[in-house]
């Protein structure tokens, strides 16, 4: 793998506890090469406007966050679970970045694609308001699938951890506290 880590954090709320998270992280990998990108500090139209029927012009912050992807060995994706998906904010972001030429390629005549992302790696840090066992057992983990297999391995990141933290919504200050060290060391070991 060529690059170093890239985080990306999806939650709008800058005083939100997956910025703290995020920062977390990136405390923990302190030594290692190492990127952030706070989707709610970008500037870019969320909304892909015609789909895949015609190019939407990216925006510079955009472009800028291709790069960074395309240059990063491990992605670690902060956000919340909000409706069983991602924010709003979030998904515009990865309609935009994530389009075909950069992250896939649709063959022609086929059913089947090109995965240009493949060797990455990448950890997904979500958190809920119900306890993860009842995310997992009752609903299924829509987000997760979504976002493991039908984002990340879309695009060729098969290697995909999953850190679900809940439940949030009414958790003690102890609660919090040691999931930040618990990030912490996930950034210092760089997974």
């Amino acid at each position: 793998m060529q690059g170093g880590i890239l985080i990306i954090d999806g939650h709008p709320d800058p005083e939100s506890y997956c910025a703290a998270l995020s920062n977390a992280y990136l405390e923990g990998a302190n030594d290692r090469k190492i990127d952030i990108i706070r989707i709610r500090d970008l500037e870019f139209d969320p909304n892909l406007r015609f789909g895949y029927r015609k190019r939407t012009q990216l925006e510079p912050d955009l472009i800028m966050c291709q790069n960074l992807i395309q240059n990063a060995s491990h992605i670690v994706w902060v956000y919340p679970v909000w409706w069983g998906s991602v924010p709003a904010i979030m998904k515009g972001f990865l309609d935009r970045v994530l389009v075909p030429g950069f992250a896939f390629k649709k063959r022609d005549g086929s059913l089947f694609w090109d995965k240009y992302l493949s060797g990455k790696s990448a950890r997904l840090i979500c958190t809920m308001d119900q306890p993860t066992w009842y995310y997992r057992l009752i609903y299924g983990c829509p987000s997760h699938r979504a976002m493991k297999n039908l984002t990340m391995q879309f695009i060729g990141i098969r290697r995909v951890r999953i850190t679900a933290i809940g439940p949030i919504r009414l958790s003690t200050d102890t609660f919090r506290k040691s999931w930040l060290n618990k990030v912490r060391e996930l950034g210092a070991r760089g997974i």
